[in-house]
């Protein structure tokens, strides 16, 4: 739901949040001690409200059961986050979706870059392991103006998991945003360099940003320009790089979001694989802008995306306690 200097998908990342991370964390607010958790379970019982065996040690693990109808619909575990050798085959529906994002017309065969993909970066399926005994939690931070004085820097590095976007600093905004970074989401029109520990999480929106990774993550990429000049090559470790699943895409697409908009925004995305939101939306004034510049334009909307109904969803699953929003 923030802006993007090349629009693309904020809600992804959030749903990203609750699809995978949050698959096996949850909420702690500050991070309990096991021992805080297990008393807040007892008194749930002693209340009266339903126990089911845990998932994970938070006091809420996103993957319990529980009634809420609206929200079991739509939360399908059986499509995963992250492409792999096992989902390189897009079915005919989601493989003509995805190419319409940004018109691909490159008619290389899919699993055959994605096999080529993969002789570089690992084939893994992360993160989808439950433990009983692990409370793991997630931050996604957005790049929104509501950020500044927010002072929630410390609180932003308490998490396991932070998942940041695109080009967002963190030097000399460390009090508001925080300084760590487990994870970086990004396309190659915004690629950065990374440190040797961040993950690079890839939101590919067409075939030639798979083409582009080997090479760039490795000797360099002959691959210099989409419909902006690229880097042909990133500082990123190879063996800490993930690829979001296009079908992953199209379900936010079509079931979190009912078609609104083009497709999600990378923010929306990465949102659904947290569960602590950080430096989404609008600033206290009601202006889209990034923490990082001045606002320039108050009338700057949200492009392709539709920022309006990606931010009820947000707002809905705030209200059904899935997000805490900061």
């Amino acid at each position: 739901m923030i802006i993007f200097r090349h629009r693309k998908g904020c809600l992804i990342t959030v749903l990203l949040c609750i699809t995978i991370f949050v698959l096996h964390t949850g909420h702690t607010g500050q991070l309990f001690s096991k021992s805080l958790v297990d008393l807040a379970k007892i008194a749930l019982r002693l209340l009266g409200g339903k126990i089911f065996p845990s998932h994970c040690a938070c006091i809420k693990c996103m993957t319990q059961p529980d009634d809420d109808l609206w929200f079991q619909k739509r939360f399908i575990t059986s499509i995963k986050p992250f492409l792999t050798r096992e989902n390189k085959k897009l079915n005919e529906d989601t493989r003509a979706w995805w190419r319409k994002l940004q018109d691909d017309h490159i008619t290389a065969t899919f699993s055959e870059v994605v096999e080529k993909l993969f002789q570089v970066i690992p084939d893994a399926d992360l993160y989808m392991d439950a433990d009983p005994e692990r409370c793991r939690t997630c931050a996604v931070v957005g790049n929104s103006g509501n950020l500044k004085g927010s002072h929630y820097g410390a609180l932003i590095d308490s998490n396991v998991i932070i998942i940041r976007m695109n080009m967002a600093p963190t030097f000399s905004y460390e009090e508001d945003v925080g300084s760590r970074t487990t994870h970086q989401v990004m396309y190659p029109e915004s690629a950065i360099d990374l440190d040797n520990t961040t993950r690079f999480l890839l939101i590919p929106f067409k075939t030639l940003d798979l083409q582009w990774l080997p090479g760039a993550i490795t000797n360099g990429s002959n691959i210099t320009y989409s419909y902006l000049p690229l880097r042909p090559k990133i500082k990123a470790n190879k063996d800490l790089v993930l690829v979001l699943n296009p079908a992953f895409m199209k379900y936010v697409h079509e079931v979190w979001l009912d078609y609104q908009g083009k497709y999600p925004s990378t923010g929306f995305m990465a949102l659904l694989l947290a569960v602590n939101v950080y430096g989404f939306g609008k600033d206290k004034d009601g202006h889209w802008h990034h923490y990082l510049e001045a606002l320039t334009n108050k009338w700057l909307k949200t492009g392709i995306h539709d920022g309006n109904y990606e931010y009820k969803v947000v707002m809905k699953l705030s209200e059904k306690f899935k997000l805490q929003i900061y």
